[in-house]
């Protein structure tokens, strides 16, 4: 199979492709456990991941990986973002997602 593009998508993303899959054919037994732990983890629906997104945009510094793995984590503390961000950021953008990603928790 060759690779025609390579994107991060959130767990949201995926766990919609994994169900459309899933509804068109049976799955593999990987595909399997990968949608298993998709429905288990995936905390947010795609409207709120949608609207994440965008507000984590406005930070200039985030990449779109940090920004996947911001929308897939939801970090609670700034110990918990740290592991997350590739990028040192300042005290107040980590302060602003944390706060962000604080909105969205349930």
């Amino acid at each position: 199979m060759e690779i025609k593009s390579e994107k991060p998508v959130t767990w949201v993303e995926a766990k919609k492709i994994m169900e459309k899959k899933a509804k068109e054919r049976e799955l593999g037994y990987e595909q399997k456990a990968a949608l298993d732990f998709l429905r288990k983890f995936t905390k947010l629906k795609e409207k709120e991941a949608k609207e994440l997104e965008a507000e984590l945009k406005k930070i200039e510094k985030l990449s779109e990986e940090e920004r996947v793995k911001i929308i897939n984590l939801l970090p609670a503390t700034e110990d918990e973002l740290n592991l997350i961000l590739e990028t040192e950021l300042p005290e107040e953008d980590k302060k602003t997602i944390l706060k962000l990603v604080k909105g969205f928790i349930k």
